[in-house]
């Protein structure tokens, strides 16, 4: 236990810059998200504040844990933290999936969760991947 907070702590102890990347890039891409989910009628978050909580408060520290680590790792630990904030969301009905949806249609009503776990993991490497690239083009010089 205490290996994983040190690699916890070490992974989070990172320059406030880059932080505040993380905040602005996560911040709007989950009020895009949300908002094109409510508007193509697929899937919303219930409150207007779920979009801190989901895309600042848990994806932000998850993002800077799998920074660093190959594709597939970011993506198959991705895969793990996104399955639980889908069954979450939707048992406690935080989120709301509309009926007859696209995806519903596409992959079928059992498969709902499961195709947003699978598409969601993705946000982690490519998360990483844009504040990565946004943070050495702000705060590095050209050699």
């Amino acid at each position: 236990m205490n290996e994983f907070l040190a690699y916890f702590k070490h992974k989070l102890d990172v320059d406030k810059r880059l932080v505040l990347i993380y905040i602005f890039v996560y911040g709007i891409w989950g009020i895009l998200m949300d908002q094109f989910g409510t508007f193509s009628e697929i899937a919303r978050f219930t409150f207007w504040w779920q979009v801190i909580t989901v895309y600042l408060v848990y994806m932000i520290p998850i993002s800077l844990l799998l920074r660093g680590l190959p594709f597939y790792q970011q993506y198959a630990y991705g895969l793990v933290f996104m399955g639980l904030l889908e069954f979450s969301g939707y048992a406690l009905q935080t989120s709301y999936a509309y009926p007859d949806n696209l995806l519903d249609g596409f992959f079928g009503v059992r498969n709902f969760s499961l195709a947003m776990a699978l598409f969601f993991a993705f946000y982690f490497p490519a998360g990483n991947w844009l504040v990565n690239k946004i943070y050495l083009r702000l705060f590095t010089s050209s050699g």
